[in-house]
C-alpha cells in the first residue's frame, strides 16, 4: 500500500516548511503501519493552472498525477493563509478536478477506492474550514474520506510563532496526526478488501 503526501506550502525548497513537519508525524505512523510513502513539495514543480491532467510542454502535473493513480492513499497537507487553504493547495484540487471524467476498466471514477486525509497549519484558525473545503471537493470527485483523517495545529489568536518554532498544544497535533493516519489506513485497507463496485 502507498500514500502520497502533497505539500502545499507556498515555501519552495529548501526553507524549512512547518506543513511539512506536522505532516511527516502522519508519514511516520503511516511507515509504521507498513505503507509506502512519498512526499511532493508542490511548489518545487511547474504545475500549470488549469482543471485538465495534462496541459502541455512544461507541464510537470502529469508526473504527480501518476504518483497519485499509484497511491491508495492522498494527503493534502496546506497552511491556512487569510483563513483559507493555500494557492497551491486550490490549483491542486483544480487539476486533480481533471480526473472527473475519467474511468477505469470497470467503469469506476479512477478516484474511487481510494482514501484522503488532510494536515493543516497556520498561526491563526481556520483548519477546520480548510478541511471541510478540501474534503468535499476530493469527495465529490470520488475519493473516499475517512473519519477524523485529519490533523492540524495553530497558535491561537493573533500573529505568532510558527509550527516549527513552538511547543504550543503539539503533543495534540501529533497524537492527532497519529490517529487519522490509522484511520486513513484502515479505511484503505477495507476498501482493498471490498472495492467499490463498478457500475453495469
Amino acid at each position: 500500500m502507498k500514500a502520497l503526501v502533497l505539500n502545499c506550502t507556498l515555501k519552495p525548497s529548501p526553507a524549512p516548511s512547518n506543513t511539512e513537519a506536522l505532516a511527516y508525524e502522519m508519514i511516520k505512523e503511516m511507515e509504521r503501519m507498513g505503507v509506502r510513502t512519498k512526499m511532493i513539495r508542490v511548489a518545487d514543480h511547474h504545475i500549470i493552472t488549469g482543471i485538465k491532467s495534462d496541459l502541455g510542454e512544461g507541464d510537470e502535473w502529469p508526473a504527480i498525477l501518476d504518483e497519485l493513480l499509484s497511491s491508495e492513499i492522498l494527503i493534502i497537507a496546506t497552511p491556512t493563509w487569510m483563513g483559507t487553504m493555500s494557492s497551491m493547495a486550490l490549483k491542486v484540487l483544480e487539476r486533480i478536478n481533471g480526473l472527473y471524467p475519467k474511468r477505469d476498466s470497470q467503469n469506476r471514477p479512477v478516484t474511487f477506492n481510494r482514501v484522503a486525509g488532510f494536515v493543516v497549519t497556520g498561526a491563526e484558525d481556520g483548519a477546520r474550514h480548510v478541511v471541510t473545503e478540501i474534503a468535499g471537493a476530493l469527495m465529490d470527485v470520488g475519493f473516499t474520506i475517512a473519519p477524523q483523517s485529519y490533523t492540524y495545529w495553530n497558535n491561537g489568536p493573533g500573529p505568532g510563532d510558527k509550527y516549527l518554532e513552538s511547543d504550543y498544544r503539539k503533543d495534540w497535533s501529533v497524537q492527532t496526526a497519529k490517529a487519522a493516519a490509522n484511520n486513513v489506513v484502515a479505511v484503505a485497507r477495507a476498501l482493498r478488501q471490498t472495492p467499490i463496485p463498478g457500475s453495469a
